[in-house]
């Protein structure tokens, strides 16, 4: 097997799962923080992608467009969650799993409305458009090492600031005992609303680096929710450091499965059969691992406390 395909496979599979760790952890902590199932994290993640290719179009700057992406989705998660959301959070979940999807079927038509349904076109910055030499004979993408970045980044001011910030110990104080928080003087539904905002700006953050790399598209984010789903069952419900490493686990397997799996399987069987199995298998395979997961460990690898 040729070392540097590995490598640079290995590569691909850290940067997706770190953007799909951007989506996990926004969606790990409304689900674990405030008990609240919310089917439409991937279509703040849809409308954080066409913010940011319209105002990449208006303006030509790329990082501009991520900037207002993140502040528009930011404002629109804080709309939803003071006007919608905010009244679900008593109820049981199979009422929010319903007002959720129907926020998914109108948040896609409200984007067909405004940009039409033709996918939209973003371009990554052109400094950053070219090949990078990591090693000899390894040439890897500079923007996949820019999100690389980014999302490192991320996990580290994420876990700064649940673990080590007065607004991450409020947090875990409203999602521990929410009416004993409330009779010490915490305003829950202010540290509640702060961190949908959150959560609205890092699925706004994902959708824009991932633009370039997948299409723009209206329902975009149902098929990556799924993903998100999976990462915070095996990560732990409500853990961030759960959420990073079953992000990038999910990102490995499915990565390097969808590369590695059909050229295994043409060893084997014939190339007819290995190229239809292929595909098929490896997208099954992070659905295998996350049931492996919940058989040795039924409450994910990082319960609780991230």
């Amino acid at each position: 097997m040729d070392p540097i395909l590995v490598l640079e496979q290995s590569l691909n599979g850290l940067q997706f799962g770190l953007m799909l760790f951007l989506l996990a952890a926004g969606l790990t902590l409304v689900f674990g923080i405030m008990d609240m199932i919310n089917l439409a994290h991937g279509s703040l993640y849809m409308i954080g992608a066409y913010l940011a290719a319209a105002v990449a179009m208006a303006t030509g700057s790329f990082w501009l467009a991520v900037a207002v992406a993140m502040g528009g989705t930011a404002v629109i998660g804080v709309v939803l969650e003071v006007t919608l959301l905010r009244h679900l959070y008593q109820r049981d979940h199979l009422h929010q799993v319903l007002a959720t999807f129907a926020l998914i079927l109108m948040s896609n038509e409200a984007v067909r409305m405004i940009w039409g349904p033709t996918a939209l076109a973003l371009d990554p910055p052109p400094s950053l458009a070219g090949p990078v030499e990591l090693l000899p004979g390894l040439y890897y993408p500079a923007f996949r090492l820019v999100i690389i970045g980014v999302g490192l980044l991320v996990a580290v001011l994420l876990y700064f600031l649940v673990s080590h910030t007065r607004l991450g110990m409020l947090v875990r104080a409203g999602a521990s005992n929410r009416e004993m928080a409330r009779a010490m003087g915490v305003r829950v539904s202010l540290v509640f609303t702060i961190v949908f905002a959150i959560g609205a700006a890092l699925c706004a953050l994902a959708g824009a680096m991932l633009g370039p790399l997948f299409a723009v598209q209206v329902g975009m984010g149902e098929s990556i929710l799924i993903l998100a789903f999976v990462v915070i069952v095996i990560g732990g419900i409500g853990s961030i450091r759960g959420a990073l490493v079953g992000a990038l686990l999910v990102g490995m397997v499915d990565t390097v499965g969808r590369t590695f799996l059909p050229m295994w399987l043409r060893a084997v069987l014939p190339p007819t059969v290995a190229s239809n199995l292929g595909p098929a298998l490896a997208s099954v395979l992070i659905y295998v691992l996350m049931a492996g997961v919940l058989f040795w460990r039924p409450q994910g690898l990082f319960p609780a406390r991230g």
